[in-house]
C-alpha cells in the first residue's frame, strides 16, 4: 500500500502521459489498484486511465453489494451509466454532503437551527456561510431547495419555475437578501457589525478554506463533505452537523484497476516487474478483505468519516455504550455515521452530467443578473470558476 495525501494527487498522477512517467516499481504505473473519488470516475473511464475489473460477477464481494451499487458501477466506455456496461470500480467508502452550524451564534441571535437546504437562504445568514468549491453542490443545493433532484437533466421541465427560478435562487444564495426584507436585515446587520454593502449569502466558495473560516468564526455555517467536516468539527465546541432532511448527494470512493495493465506493456522497461503482464491475481481477495462486515466498525465508531458500502441498505445497529465511552458528543442527525432511514431514502448518487445539462449550468452563470454591475461580476467570477474547475476535471465541453 502506498498512501497519497489526497485523491486529487492520485488522479493527477494517473493523468500524466505514459511517455512522461518514470516507470518504477513504486510508481502509479505499477499499481494494481488505485483509489479515486466519484467525481473522476467517468473521466477516468472515458480517457482509458483505468480498465474494467474482470470476473466481478463471480466474486462474493460483488454478489453481496446492494443493487443500487451494481446499477451505479456499471458503465459503458464513455463513463455513462449503462445496464449493459462493465464494472469499472469497487466501492470501499461513501459519504454525503452535510451542513455544520455554530449553535452558540444561532442561540445568541435567536435563529432557528439548520435542518434543510432552504435554511441557507435565511436573510440573517447573509455573509455567514462558506461552501465547498463544487458546481454540483452549489447548483445542486438550489435544485434540492426547489424540490428537484441533483441529477435533473432538464431543468426547465423537471424543476418548478425552470431555469429562471433556479437562477433567481442562485442569485440570492450568492447575493444580497430578498429586497422585501432588506430594511429589516439592514438593522440586524448593523447590530452585529456586518457591512451592508455587497454582502453575499455565501461568503466563501472554497474546498480548502471553507472549514478554516468556520473554525475561526468568520462564518457560522459551513456546507461540505462529511469526510472533511466531521474530523474538523470534532475539535470544536457547540457545533451541530446535519444531513439536510430533503436529501443530499452520495460521494463514493472506489478502488479501480489502473489502465497501466495494457499501456505498461508498451514501455521498454523491466522496472515494474510482472505488472506488464496484467493485474495481480490477488485483487479480488483485497477487495473482499476491505468489504468485510468487521471492517465497517471504524466507520460506526466514527474513527473514519463516512460509511461502508453495506450501510447503504442495512439496518442500523446502535453501538454498545463501552465503544462510545469517552468520545465527545456531537449534535447530529447521523446515526453511527450513517444517515437516518428517512433521509437515506432521499439521498442521490451524482450521475454524470449530459452535454445539455452542462449547457444549462453555463446558462445559469451567463444569465445571472444582479442589481449592481460589481455584484454581477463577482457572482459570475465565483460561479464561472466553479464551472470551469468542474469542466477542466471532467474535460467535458461547456
Amino acid at each position: 500500500m502506498n498512501l497519497c495525501a489526497s485523491t486529487d494527487g492520485i488522479f493527477n498522477n494517473l493523468s500524466v502521459p505514459f511517455n512522461k512517467v518514470k516507470a518504477k516499481s513504486a510508481s502509479y504505473m505499477a499499481a494494481d489498484l488505485v483509489s479515486v473519488g466519484d467525481s473522476w470516475l467517468s473521466f477516468a473511464i472515458k480517457k482509458r486511465l483505468i480498465e474494467p475489473i474482470a470476473g466481478t460477477e463471480d466474486q462474493d464481494w460483488f454478489k453481496y453489494l446492494s443493487q443500487k451499487w451494481k446499477v451505479y458501477l456499471r458503465r459503458n466506455d464513455a463513463g455513462e451509466i449503462d445496464p449493459r456496461g462493465k464494472i469499472w470500480a469497487a466501492p470501499y467508502r461513501w459519504g454525503t454532503t452535510v451542513i455544520a452550524s455554530k449553535k452558540s451564534k444561532f442561540r445568541k441571535h435567536n435563529l432557528a437551527p439548520i435542518e434543510d437546504w432552504k435554511d441557507l437562504w435565511q436573510p440573517e445568514l447573509a455573509g455567514r456561510i462558506s461552501m465547498v468549491n463544487s458546481p454540483r453542490e452549489v447548483i445542486g443545493s438550489v435544485l434540492k431547495y426547489r424540490g428537484a433532484s441533483y441529477n435533473s437533466n432538464d431543468i426547465d421541465s423537471q424543476v418548478a419555475g425552470g431555469k429562471i427560478a433556479v437562477q433567481q435562487n442562485l442569485a440570492l444564495l450568492a447575493n444580497q437578501v430578498d429586497p422585501g426584507k432588506f430594511n429589516k436585515v439592514l438593522v440586524w446587520r448593523s447590530e452585529i457589525g456586518l457591512c451592508n454593502s455587497g454582502v453575499f449569502q455565501v461568503r466563501l466558495f472554497d474546498s480548502t478554506y471553507h472549514l478554516k473560516a468556520f473554525a475561526i468564526g468568520d462564518v457560522w455555517v459551513a456546507v461540505g463533505w462529511i469526510s472533511d467536516v466531521l474530523p474538523a468539527v470534532k475539535r470544536m465546541s457547540s457545533v451541530a452537523v446535519v444531513v439536510p432532511k430533503s436529501g443530499a448527494s452520495c460521494l463514493p470512493f472506489y478502488f479501480d484497476i489502473h489502465i497501466a495493465i495494457r499501456a505498461a506493456s508498451r514501455l521498454e522497461t523491466k522496472q515494474i516487474g510482472g505488472r506488464v503482464r496484467g493485474p495481480s491475481p490477488l485483487i479480488h481477495q483485497w477487495i473482499e478483505f476491505c468489504l468485510q462486515t468487521a471492517r465497517a466498525l471504524p466507520f460506526k465508531q466514527e474513527v473514519i468519516p463516512g460509511a461502508s458500502p453495506s450501510a447503504l441498505e442495512s439496518t442500523l445497529v446502535k453501538l454498545p455504550e463501552e465503544l462510545l465511552e469517552g468520545k465527545p458528543s456531537l449534535d447530529t442527525n447521523l446515526i453511527a455515521g450513517v444517515l437516518p432511514a428517512e433521509i437515506l431514502a432521499r439521498f442521490e448518487f451524482l450521475e454524470p452530467l449530459s452535454e445539455a445539462t452542462l449547457s444549462d449550468y453555463e446558462w445559469l452563470v451567463v444569465n445571472l443578473q444582479k442589481p449592481a454591475p460589481v455584484l454581477m461580476k463577482r457572482v459570475q467570477h465565483y460561479l464561472s470558476s466553479l464551472i470551469q474547475s468542474f469542466l477542466a476535471r471532467a474535460t467535458l465541453k461547456s
